[in-house]
């Protein structure tokens, strides 16, 4: 389709051919280089159909070069035909640009022939030829042509490097990098640019060497090996040298592109200020915002007011219609909790794709909403929308039907998306949650590339499925399969470790953590003082506890549970006080939980009541039934009843049964028959078949000498066939 503002070209009877066809070449480069290809192609068809000339090789080649740059390979077919017939396909350039448009197309075998019929290929030629097939998958090819070339420039080389790089030749693009190097070529920008790309946290000095060599041979004012380099040191989890680089260098002659870069590598590194501030700081400095400025930016926002704002930053730059940014404005409504914001930009979509569809499943699946799930997934099909593995696995994660599991995992079966890791490990996940470990295990090992989330996905199975030594044998055979456990995987493992409990396994996996350099992560050190402390180890879990650099509000409260469970509530009350006088992590639930656990365990009522009035109070939090379990339970178990019935009564309806039971049992434990017979009617209003309220109060009245009332308790017991449950035990004669 030509451009609208395409002006027909007359082409008149000339009085000079050759000038005139000069006029019409310039032109025809012109539209070429405005990326207007068809408007091109129109005017060589109007050049070809005219009978007052002949196309030279010029006008041929940069016909062949619009062809190839909008993927027109029936009419470049054509073109190749004429040059045949005509004869020009005998001037490098034109042969050079038949070349370039099948490497486009990925047409290997024309590449080939074309190449094998030039009379004396030049530079460009082979490097036309040794790029298509090194990205191609024709690498053997590749090397063969590439070793039998008499010379070589830096650009046959980028060739040969860039081309393995994208086939995921790593290891042969360092290699082709490093014999570069030893023949005493430094390369150009391009190369660097390429190389940088494959540096991740395995080849971290290697990069780092790659940088010295860059700023040695003065290619550290090009833009793209700016951004390259910026991308390593991100990839490498190295955010301080890619600030460094950014500040000498990036921040004066960086590009969009250079924002996008740190943006991009913040928002992975989930340093979301900062990515706002960079974002912040790009406009300031009058550099205008991509679409994938937005895209990347708007990953970073996670409260509802910033990220309407970048919204509307968004519209205002009339990017309101990039189906791209308007995908990840639907994730970030998501991230921040409102799901109607996100439904709201996905109605007015114009343009949906795959990518809207699951954006839209994966926020009905991050709060649950089954049904709105599958209704989404159904009007998918209805719009012809194939399902990727991006679908199947959201549609996996918001289910806890077997029924759904098995249709996604037939639908996975049918359109081949069975063979995705994403999809498996999904399928392993969902079948483990429903106890179905054996299927689960089965697609496990019909797995041919296991990755390690294939791993940690069956390991957690295990853990889900009350299966420890399945999970240990498992992790045992990971470390020999050539993949290196992560953070979560140690996670895991200590948490099968502290289920069972397993002191001696828990140390050798805390040795392993220390000697790969894991102990920086707080999720690793927070299970460990758990694992030690369920192990009987407190010494071990304050030690890890006082080694740690950084200690969130997970770690505080890891520390106050442990000396909860050994009954050691005045140090529990301790590190609770420290924790507030640390003012670095603020408590929370779970540590209102825990200590109020370690006072109740060790009957300090003073302290538990000061610390229930200070959560209330001063923290603002909302008592829980936990928490209202624990100061019930403490003040029942010291003899104070009647505070423990008023707190009770105050909030009546709203409290949980549990906490009701643990009051009736504290009234059966000190006797007190008129508070636990009012206890127990209230019980009964709300589970009227429990048999263990009729026998604890028909205890209750037993031991308060009233034989006639409990006798008619147990007869009562048989009226509405209420039967108590025989006794069992695990010791066997």
């Amino acid at each position: 389709m030509r451009s609208k503002y395409y002006r027909e070209i007359v082409i008149p009877t000339p009085q000079n051919p050759i000038q005139e066809l000069i006029k019409l070449n310039r032109h025809l480069k012109n539209l070429v280089r405005a990326a207007q290809f068809s408007d091109a192609l129109h005017l060589f068809k109007q050049i070809h159909s005219s009978h007052h000339f002949q196309p030279d090789q010029f006008t041929l080649s940069t016909a062949l070069t619009a062809s190839a740059k909008s993927n027109d390979t029936r009419f470049g077919a054509q073109l190749h035909a004429q040059s045949v017939q005509s004869g020009l396909k005998t001037f490098p350039h034109v042969a050079n640009t038949l070349l370039s448009l099948y490497a486009k197309s990925r047409d290997l075998v024309s590449v080939t022939k074309v190449f094998h019929e030039i009379d004396g290929p030049d530079v460009y030629s082979h490097t036309t030829l040794l790029s298509a097939c090194a990205k191609y998958g024709e690498l053997d090819y590749a090397c063969n042509v590439f070793d039998g070339m008499p010379q070589r420039n830096v650009a046959v080389w980028n060739a040969m490097i860039t081309g393995s790089a994208e086939n995921g030749h790593c290891t042969i693009a360092f290699d082709f990098f490093q014999r570069m190097l030893a023949l005493g070529l430094n390369g150009d920008n391009y190369t660097f640019a390429s190389i940088l790309s494959l540096c991740s946290l395995e080849r971290f000095d290697f990069g780092r060497q790659v940088h010295c060599l860059v700023v040695k041979t003065g290619f550290l004012t090009r833009v793209t090996v700016i951004n390259s380099l910026i991308t390593m040191y991100f990839n490498c989890k190295r955010e301080t040298d890619a600030y460094v680089v950014f500040d000498e260098v990036g921040c004066e002659i960086g590009d969009e592109i250079t924002y996008n870069t740190v943006i991009a590598g913040l928002v992975n590194m989930e340093k979301n200020e900062e990515a706002l501030l960079m974002f912040k700081n790009m406009i300031t400095v009058d550099l205008k915002p991509t679409e994938l400025t937005f895209v990347s930016v708007m990953g970073a926002c996670y409260f509802l007011e910033i990220a309407s704002q970048v919204h509307g930053q968004a519209i205002k730059m009339r990017f309101e219609d990039y189906t791209s940014v308007n995908n990840a404005a639907i994730s970030m409504y998501s991230n921040c909790g409102d799901i109607n914001a996100a439904y709201l930009v996905f109605s007015r979509l114009k343009e949906k794709d795959v990518v809207s569809w699951n954006a839209i499943i994966a926020s009905y699946a991050q709060v649950n909403l089954s049904s709105d799930v599958m209704f989404a997934f159904s009007q998918m099909q209805k719009n012809n929308i194939e399902p990727d593995e991006f679908t199947i696995s959201s549609l996996l994660a918001s289910t806890n039907s077997l029924e759904v599991v098995r249709m996604a995992h037939a639908i996975a079966i049918t359109k081949a998306l069975v063979l995705k890791p994403e999809v498996t490990n999904a399928l392993i996940s969902a079948f483990s949650r429903d106890g179905n470990i054996k299927q689960a295990s089965k697609l496990f090992y019909d797995m041919q590339s296991k990755n390690l989330i294939s791993w940690n996905s069956m390991i957690s199975g295990f853990m889900l499925n009350n299966l420890p030594g399945h999970g240990l044998h498992h992790f045992s055979k990971l470390l020999i399969s050539g993949l290196r456990p992560n953070h979560y995987t140690l996670s895991l493992v200590l948490s099968i470790c502290a289920s069972v409990p397993d002191l001696h396994h828990g140390k050798e996996i805390h040795a392993y953590i220390i000697k790969f350099g894991y102990f920086f992560h707080k999720l690793l050190c927070n299970t460990l003082i758990a694992l030690y402390s369920k192990c009987g180890a407190l010494y071990l879990s304050l030690r890890v506890f006082k080694n740690m650099i950084e200690k969130d509000t997970v770690t505080w409260n890891s520390i106050i549970s442990a000396h909860a469970e050994h009954g050691e509530g005045q140090k529990a009350i301790h590190w609770f006080e420290t924790m507030q006088y640390s003012g670095a992590s603020k408590p929370d639930n779970a540590t209102f939980t825990a200590v109020l656990s370690a006072c109740s365990r060790s009957g300090l009522v003073s302290d538990g009541i000061r610390i229930f009035n200070l959560m209330v109070k001063i923290y603002g939090v909302e008592p829980e039934t936990n928490h209202f379990s624990c100061i019930i339970d403490l003040l029942s178990r010291a003899g104070f009843l009647d505070l423990a019935k008023r707190l009770v009564m105050d909030r009546g309806s709203e409290i949980d049964l549990s906490v009701w039971w643990t009051l009736f049992s504290s009234c059966v434990d000190h006797g007190y028959l008129e508070l636990g017979s009012v206890i127990a009617g209230y019980i009964l209003e709300k589970n009227k078949d429990d048999p263990n309220v009729y026998v604890l109060l028909s205890n209750l009245y037993a031991n308060a000498g009233k034989w006639e009332e409990s006798a008619n308790l147990r007869e009562l017991m048989k009226t509405f066939g209420v039967t108590k449950q025989p006794g069992s035990s695990w010791i066997t004669s």
